[in-house]
């Protein structure tokens, strides 16, 4: 059994663990793997109202067809301004202005861009990685802390070590599998 002050240091790292997988779920769906989809455009800021906001509180997205996003403007007054910001996006698509709407077809990609955005799917899994690795050490230091503090056995700290292990493992498998299922959507032709 864990005692409740090594529990806690456990459960914080879990957490971190957690966010870091989330975060790059979020990261791997504004990677575009040649079809079409509206979350491509989540990094994408409109200079609108005198301020800069995110696309989704300007427009809203769809992707009707598996090569083309429609961004509907809900102020028609904005147009302009968010295909400006789709251009300095830097996100390689080109918007075209029917004028209530904005068209952006999404090319077919080729195999060296497939290749460079299956290498930089791998970078932020590696980010990922590295960010489950620093809640493991702080969570290890915690407990390491914990148990002087606490005079807990040696028992105890190997136990809580151990849990902590496979924890980090178990997320580390999961960074894994998400990786290799966005390579493979992503080298799918």
């Amino acid at each position: 059994m864990i005692d409740p002050a090594l529990q806690e240091p456990l459960d914080e790292a879990e957490m971190d663990m957690e966010a870091a997988l989330e975060h790059l779920s979020n990261e791997l769906n504004t990677i575009r793997a040649g079809r079409a989809n509206p979350q491509m455009l989540d990094g994408v800021r409109v200079e609108a109202y005198g301020s800069t906001m995110p696309l989704n509180q300007v427009a809203s997205t769809a992707a009707p067809q598996a090569d083309l996003i429609t961004v509907s403007p809900y102020d028609k007054g904005t147009i302009g301004a968010i295909e400006k910001g789709i251009t300095q996006a830097n996100l390689g698509l080109n918007p075209t202005n029917n004028g209530s709407q904005i068209l952006i077809s999404i090319p077919p990609l080729t195999e060296e861009r497939r290749r460079d955005l299956a290498k930089t799917a791998r970078a932020r899994g590696e980010d990922a990685k590295i960010s489950v690795r620093n809640a493991r050490r702080t969570a290890k230091d915690a407990i390491k802390k914990a148990t002087t503090a606490d005079s807990l056995s040696e028992d105890m700290q190997y136990e809580a070590e151990q849990g902590l292990q496979d924890m980090t493992d178990r997320y580390v498998a999961r960074i894994d599998k998400a990786l290799d299922a966005k390579e493979k959507d992503i080298l799918t032709v």
